[in-house]
């Protein structure tokens, strides 16, 4: 938990694009042009690092690829901060990427491995959630950090500190314990007639094998794929928390007469970040895969309905949403994972944060073009839509499958 919280307690974070445009800073003062193409190369990087990286993570020490991840990201932070440049930005991004890629499927494949050994592989949605929350905790922390950082010492200091909290991190990381990778590999509930079963030391390690196995882990898999694909659909709304300043911003300028403040945007989006957290958290006591698709509907209809309201109280609603959002998210990993094979986990799990990447993309470019028409609340209602239809679909599925399970429960 601790190696998640510092991997997100970076005071760069809030002002890394105010540094690039900074035209006081020797090298910075870039334009709008430049920072969206900086953006670019970072995610162009992310999709192409992605499944590399998790593929190594299956074939060497996923510990070690744990601590070196956070080390390459300080490095780029590290040239942004004594080298300011248009390239050092790119070449810092670059570094951010491969280093987000190394632990990127790599920390939930160790995690549930781990567990597995030890026979408490069930723990892992409670785990994971805890994570997903120290975590969410980091990045506030990191944000309250950047103030007294830059009134003390700068830009200087805020990238200082992001070095040494990445360098935490590492320091963290090297602290967990991994187990050599034996013994049959784990198979799910819903595993495809005759699919082979064979142990870690027996499965290929050339690349191209492992992404097959992977593949194949997925395909024959039908929840298997379900859950991939929801893990990866939840991103379009996740996407937009880049966005919510403005929602709650919106909110403010429709209910006072006074322009909003900084200030008072930023505490309500702790009041977001807050439901998020308590989402997260929830996975320790409520683990019902089975409830992600109706969860997922009331959490859009909520925000649907948070957004047009559009008043400051709104923002209680849209923490509820993604409280929900992010509980559905750790369960949808926990049920993905149950259904793994250990040799290609990180694997599988890379390719999920390839189509999360994607779908990201996707979500930034529909705001772009719609808010040339529509206000922050309308997007935020038209993103949501989705997943209310997706959800209530859903529903009369998951209650058979509810009742289908009480009755195999019920005393005879």
């Amino acid at each position: 938990m601790s190696a998640a919280l510092f991997e997100d307690l970076i005071p760069l974070y809030p002002v890394y694009a105010i540094l690039f445009a900074d035209a006081t800073v020797p090298g910075a003062g870039l334009s709008a042009v430049e920072i969206s193409a900086l953006f670019a190369l970072w995610s162009v990087s992310t999709v192409v690092v992605e499944v590399p990286t998790g593929i190594l993570a299956d074939r060497f020490s996923r510990r070690r690829l744990l601590v070196a991840g956070p080390l390459v990201t300080g490095a780029g932070f590290a040239l942004w901060t004594f080298a300011p440049s248009f390239l050092s930005f790119g070449a810092g991004f670059v570094l951010w990427a491969i280093g987000g890629s190394l632990r990127s499927g790599t920390s939930q494949a160790l995690v549930y491995d781990e567990l597995a050994h030890l026979g408490r592989s069930p723990d892992y949605a409670r785990l994971a959630g805890a994570m997903r929350a120290a975590a969410a905790v980091g990045l506030i922390g990191g944000t309250a950090l950047a103030v007294p950082l830059l009134a003390w010492g700068g830009y200087a200091a805020v990238g200082i500190a992001s070095v040494a909290a990445c360098v935490l991190c590492a320091v963290a990381s090297a602290l967990l314990p991994e187990t050599r990778r034996t013994g049959p590999r784990r198979t799910g509930q819903d595993v495809a007639p005759g699919a082979a079963v064979t142990a870690v030391d027996d499965a290929p390690t050339g690349w191209l094998a492992i992404l097959r196995n992977g593949l194949r882990d997925v395909r024959e898999q039908p929840v298997a794929r379900r859950m991939l694909m929801l893990v990866v659909a939840l991103t379009w709304v996740a996407a937009l928390d880049e966005y919510l300043p403005l929602l709650v911003e919106s909110f403010l300028a429709d209910s006072v007469s006074d322009t909003p403040t900084p200030q008072s945007v930023a505490l309500l989006m702790i009041v977001v970040a807050a439901g998020d957290i308590c989402g997260s958290l929830a996975a320790r006591r409520v683990c019902d895969s089975a409830a992600v698709g109706p969860a997922v509907g009331a959490g859009a209809v909520t925000l649907i309905l948070a957004a047009l309201w559009g008043h400051p109280a709104g923002v209680l609603g849209v923490a509820v949403a993604f409280g929900i959002f992010g509980w559905a998210l750790v369960v949808a990993d926990a049920a993905l994972q149950d259904r793994l094979a250990s040799a290609s986990r990180a694997t599988v799990t890379s390719i999920a944060g390839v189509g999360e990447e994607v779908v990201a993309l996707l979500a930034f470019a529909g705001w772009a073009a719609g808010s040339a028409h529509l206000g922050p609340a309308a997007l935020f209602a038209i993103a949501a839509l989705p997943y209310a239809v997706a959800g209530g679909a859903m529903t009369p599925r998951a209650s058979r499958r509810w009742r289908k399970r009480m009755s195999r429960n019920a005393p005879m």
